[in-house]
This record gives structure tokens, sequence and C-alpha cells, in this order.
């Protein structure tokens, strides 16, 4: 019994090689289609014919693409030397031809043949022409539109290596990125295989630095070889070209073109083009390198302001602020950037808003002031006192854009001046209390004498018209003690900083009286010569500190026999003179020298802080005033306070 034939299995389908032949099919059409866009113009050859060729091919030759398929290369790119010797697979071929009458360079490469397969060739064109409508200038063009785009050094060498590929096909190049002052590398990129030695030695022909303007003892001497035929950085290559990166007599780097056997070109003829790129590059590189230390320096110039140990702030023309630095937005506790773009004067004390709107007029007009103090208001509450130096800033074209002020907060160091002061004065208080009690003794023997006479009238039959007379003894002498009285609480209490117009003659002889009790323990005379001067615009209370300073310590520089305590006020200027002058012992110079020294002090210990002189000069400064010392030995010492009428807006 016969068994049955089989049916021969049918073949099943290759679904894996449909994949695959799709796949490559997808991969030749996206091929195709960058070809035919691609900016060079090129075709593709099957043996010595066009098979292919892009739009930029075409539009060279100024025929369709399709017109110029199955064609002869040299019937479309005749040579200008006749006929030329096709190359092997794996060789290279250029010529000259002409298009329309614009010279042109054609490059022919043929890979390796290999399996049997036919061979094809790669062929390019470059006009010749400086035209503007060349190929190369458009690239030329395209290369300086992304080397002032490039933001880096890898952007900046990326667009020039793209233009080398496409102005000089088939070369092998390099580009090399330096430092203008050590020649150290920076950037390198090539296409090719290098040899070890190009990261390490840079060489440059002695005729291509001089042609650039390039020093060539500069360059020696930081360590860049000077040769007489330039030398190829590349394995393979026999035949090269280099040119240097430079603008303005600094090299910022340098491109190598080289050859190897058989590749199109020829140094001679790609040397000017070379040049154009490397003119163009150069203007990029310096460029870039400028921007990037502008922006470092912005950079670190907007962190030294924002992290200065200074209260910094910027306003515009406008006032509206533009810089607020950590150290006024910690002390105000504003944030930065709440206060951006706000108006300033509603950062400062309401009081202080006119006197800062004159400093910023005056800054803005193109004049800097110095040690302007003010008050800032705090978000929670309260205000702080500094001190600013302000500035005008200008523009580029010279006119004035806004204002800097740089300051520090005073607010903890007035604080301590003030307590200073107040202990001086209390201080001044205690040296005085003897005589206080001798002061208030005289009238208080009047109203008690007074009074008993008054007592003993009434029981033995009423009172009389002279006892009128007594009861008004009474009453002024009662006055004279309430108002000794308020005179030196008024001394001994802490001071506000409030600024009134002052009658200085009338705190002189308020310094007077107070101090008669150290005039009388010194047995000393006191002389007033007091002319008639306008109110200056200061704080009392400081002004009256000063005096009785000065004159107390008038009162105790008199000789043991007394002597005579001079008080004078004259006007001088725009301001007033205001002199406390003894006849006393005088000092040395020696000891005048350093009268206004904060601690120093010719009296027994426990008889002086050798504080007093230090806080009055303090005091008459913040008035915007000057004090003086004239003294002599056995003549006796003259301080004079210049005060002016108005203190200066700083």
């Amino acid at each position: 019994m016969s068994r049955p034939k089989q049916a021969p299995a049918r073949a099943r389908p290759n679904r894996s090689g449909r994949r695959a032949g799709a796949r490559e099919a997808l991969a030749v059409e996206e091929l195709r289609a960058v070809f035919a866009a691609a900016p060079l113009a090129a075709a593709v050859l099957d043996g010595e014919r066009v098979l292919g060729a892009n739009e930029a091919f075409a539009r060279a030759l100024g025929v369709e693409a399709r017109a110029c398929r199955g064609r002869p290369a040299v019937e479309l790119l005749p040579p200008e030397g006749g006929e030329v010797a096709w190359p092997e697979p794996g060789g290279t071929l250029s010529w000259r031809s002409r298009i329309g009458g614009v010279p042109a360079r054609v490059d022919l490469a043929l890979p390796v043949r290999s399996g049997g397969r036919r061979s094809l060739g790669f062929l390019t064109v470059n006009l010749q022409l400086e035209d503007a409508d060349t190929a190369a200038s458009r690239i030329l063009l395209q290369l300086s539109r992304e080397l002032a785009a490039a933001r880096s050094e890898e952007d900046l060498s990326g667009a020039l290596a793209r233009a080398l590929e496409m102005l000089f096909p088939g070369r092998s190049f390099c580009i090399r990125l330096v430092d203008a002052k050590t020649m150290a590398l920076t950037t390198l990129y090539a296409r090719g295989r290098l040899k070890t030695s190009a990261r390490t030695r840079i060489a440059l022909r002695l005729a291509a630095a001089r042609k650039t303007g390039l020093s060539a003892a500069a360059l020696e001497g930081v360590g860049l070889a000077l040769v007489e035929d330039d030398e190829p950085v590349f394995e393979d290559c026999d035949r090269a070209i280099a040119v240097p990166l430079a603008v303005g007599g600094s090299l910022f780097g340098l491109l190598n073109l080289e050859y190897v056997p058989g590749a199109p070109g020829d140094p001679a003829g790609d040397e000017p083009l070379l040049l154009q790129v490397a003119n163009t590059a150069a203007l990029g590189v310096r460029n870039l390198r400028s921007i990037e230390e502008l922006t470092f320096l912005k950079t670190y110039l907007e962190d030294l302001i924002e992290n200065a140990n200074a209260l910094i702030v910027v306003v515009n023309r406008n006032q509206e602020i533009l810089v607020f630095n950590k150290a006024i937005s910690r002390l105000t506790s504003w944030g930065r950037e709440e206060a951006l773009g706000e108006h300033w004067l509603p950062l400062v004390a309401e009081s202080e808003r006119d006197r800062m709107q004159r400093v910023l007029a005056r800054s803005l007009e193109g004049e800097p002031v110095t040690s302007f103090e003010t008050r800032l208001l705090l978000r929670g509450g309260g205000e702080a006192q500094v001190a600013f130096n302000t500035a005008p800033i200008s523009g580029s074209a010279g006119q004035v854009e806004g204002v800097i002020a740089i300051g520090q907060d005073l607010t903890a160091l007035r604080q301590l001046e003030e307590r200073a002061e107040h202990f001086q004065r209390l201080a001044g208080f205690g040296r005085i209390a003897a005589g206080i009690v001798h002061e208030l003794n005289n009238p208080l023997t009047s109203i008690v004498s007074y009074a008993d006479s008054l007592l003993l009238r009434h029981r033995v039959g009423g009172l009389e018209g002279p006892d009128l007379e007594k009861l008004r003894r009474i009453r002024e002498a009662g006055e004279r003690i309430q108002k000794f009285s308020q005179d030196l609480i008024t001394y001994a209490r802490p001071s506000p900083e409030k600024t009134e117009p002052v009658d200085l003659a009338a705190v002189m002889e308020q310094a007077a009286k107070m101090c008669e009790p150290a005039l009388r323990e010194a047995k000393g005379q006191l002389a007033l010569r007091l002319e008639p001067v306008p109110r200056i615009l200061g704080v009392k209370s400081s002004l009256l500190q000063v005096f009785v300073n000065l004159v107390t310590n008038a009162a105790q520089a008199l000789k043991e026999g007394g002597g005579t305590v001079t008080l004078s006020l004259a006007p001088v200027g725009e301001g007033v003179a205001a002199r406390v002058s003894d006849d006393g012992r005088g000092m040395p110079p020696e000891v005048k020298s350093r009268v206004f020294e904060p601690f120093f002090t010719t009296k027994p210990d426990g008889r002086g802080t050798g504080l007093g002189l230090s806080i009055v000069q303090g005091i008459v400064a913040r008035h915007g005033g000057t004090i003086a010392v004239e003294s002599a030995p056995g003549v006796g010492s003259t301080f004079t306070v210049l005060l002016p009428r108005n203190p200066p807006v700083p």
C-alpha cells in the first residue's frame, strides 16, 4: 500500500525581512530628503554619469535636477584644461570648470568598491566668485550669523566646523582655540586622526603671523612655535596650511586645513577662502570672549553689591528702586522683590523726605553727596539712623541715568553716643552738685526768713504794706528755685534728636547760669559779649551740653587766684561763631594736640573720663560745624565753635 504524497509545504512569509526592508526604504528616503535639501551643490555619480543631483547643484548649473540624470559629469562641468584622468575606486579628483562664465572648482571622491557592487561617486561644486550670490559667500554669511548667536566656544567651533565641511569637502581640518595671553588650548575640534603632538605643540608659519600683524617675539614668549613651512597635525596628511585667528594683534586660535594623498584642493588655492573664514571666526571668538568677560564681570559686581556689608540702593531718574541689596533688606525687613520698581521716598522717614529729595536732585545733576545722615522706616515699625554717600550713575551717552547710595547703619552707634552724652551730662551734674546746694540755699534762706516775718506779723496784728514786698521776694525766690530745678532736670534727662530753630545766645546764658557754682568754686568771674545773631537750626539740649562742658572746663582751668571766663557770640559769614575763653593755666602743645581724643585727660584719677570734649566735637560735627582750640601755657585757652545757620543737606 503506497503512502499518499504530502503536499509541498508553503513558504511562510518572512515578516522580519519585510520589516527590515521597510526600515531600509525609509532610511533611503530620509537620506534622499537630506541630500536634496543640502546647502552644498552636490551630485551622486554612477561611474562617470550623474545618478542624482540635489537642488543646489541644479540651481548652480541653471537646469532642473532631473535634466542632470544620466549625463556625464565632464559634460555638465567641462574641465578647463581639457580631459581629466578618471580616478580608480578609493581615489579623488579635482578640476576647474566654468558655469555660465563663472569659475568653479569641482571635487570628486570615489569610495572603494566592495562586494562586487558598482562604484558610486560623490561630486561637489564650489563657485569661485567674490560675488554675494556665490555659495561660499552665502556660507560665510551664515557663519557670521551663527557666530553672532554662539553662547559658548562649543557653539562657535560647531558652526565653524559646519562651514569648513561645506567649503572644503574632502579635506581634513582642525580648529584649535587658545587663550590669547597664555596660548593654553581651550577648545579642540578635528575631522581626521590627529597626531598626539597636536594638543601640546602649536606651530604657525612665520609669514602667516606677520601677514596678520602678530608679534613674533610675543608669540614665542608664550611658547608658540614659528616655523618656515606649515606642519601637518593629522596622520597620513602630506600637505598642510595653517592660518591664525587673529584680531588687533591678539591670537585666538588656529585653523589647520590638510590633505591626504589624492585629496581634492591644494593649499595655494584654498588659502584665500580659508583666510576669509579665519577672519570671520576670529571676530566671533573675540566677541564671544568679550561677552563672557562682561558677563563674568557683571555677575561678579552683582554678587559683590548683593552681598556687600554695606547698605546699597540704586534709583533711576524717577527715583524708582533698581538695586536693593541684602544689607538694606535685612535692616528694613523689606524684601528685595518687594522693593524693586517701587518709589524710594516712602521708605524714608516722613520728616526726612524733603532733605532726601534735595540730595537726590543734587546727585542727578552730577554732584556726589557724602556723609548724608537720614532715617529709614522699618517694616515692623520704628526707624533706623543711617549715613549715605551718593554718586551719580552715567549712561553710555554721558547723561546721568540714576543715583547709587552706599551707606551704613548708625542706629547702634547713635544710641551709644546718646548714652555717652547722657552719662557725660550726669557726670557734669555730679561735679556741680555741691554748688547746687549753695545755689539753692540762698533763695531758700530768703523764703524761710520772709515767711517767718510774715507769720509773726500776722500773729501780732496783721499784715502791713511792706509785707507785700516780702511776699514778692518770696515768689521770686521760689521761681528762681523752680527755674534752676527745671534747667537741671532738662539738662540731666536724655535729649530727643529734635531739630528746631535755636537762640544760641539764650543757650549760652543758660549754660553760664548752670555753671555759676563751678565758677564760684574756682573764684572766677563771668563776662558775656553776646552780639545779636540769627537763630540756627539744631538740637537745643545738645547745644546746651556743648557750652556747659566748655564753661565748666574753663572754670576748672583757672589759676588758684581765680580769673575770668568770657563767652562771646558774633555772626560770621553764613553762620555764627561762639567762643569760650579763659585766662587760666593754658595747655602745652602736646596736650593741645590731643585734647579732642576720646579718654584723654590731664585731670587726676576720678576727676574726669576724657570723653567730654570728644562728645562736644561729635555734637558740633552733627550740626555741620567745627570746633577748634587756641592755647598757650600761662596765657589761657579759647574754644571756638563755628555753626552754620542751616546745616548742609548731608
